[in-house]
């Protein structure tokens, strides 16, 4: 079983930047497929960027594109979302995810084994 803990949320002005965290805990999740998502109030839950077990690709929602940035260490864990640029439309609870059967980047919402609790982002105009 693996536990995924997001942090880093919190309030943010528009154009600003805000740095996402997601550290695993119970099992290595180094070799697999990494996803962001967010939902807002009201919303369904959309995709927001994944990335691949070898950090070697990475997808994007188009409304994030070039302003948001996935990575991942897997020596040390964590998978990281800096998201800049932010816009009050950003606003969001950010969810992490964890792929076991696939270690390349996508988007399906339902092939996600593990999901943490979100985090709060909130941006002001």
């Amino acid at each position: 079983q693996v536990q995924l803990v997001e942090s880093g949320g919190g309030l943010a002005q528009a154009g600003g930047s805000l740095r996402l965290s997601c550290a695993a805990s119970g099992r290595t999740t180094s070799r697999y497929a990494m996803g962001w998502f967010r939902q807002a109030p009201g919303k369904e839950r959309e995709f927001v960027a994944a990335i691949s077990w070898s950090g070697s690709n990475t997808i994007y929602a188009n409304s994030v594109k070039g302003r948001f940035t996935i990575s991942r260490d897997n020596a040390k864990n964590p998978v990281y979302l800096q998201m800049n640029s932010l816009k009050p439309e950003d606003t969001a609870v950010y969810y992490c995810a964890a792929d076991r059967d696939t270690g390349g980047a996508h988007d399906r919402h339902g092939s996600y084994d593990y999901w943490g609790q979100g985090t709060q982002v909130t941006v002001s105009s």
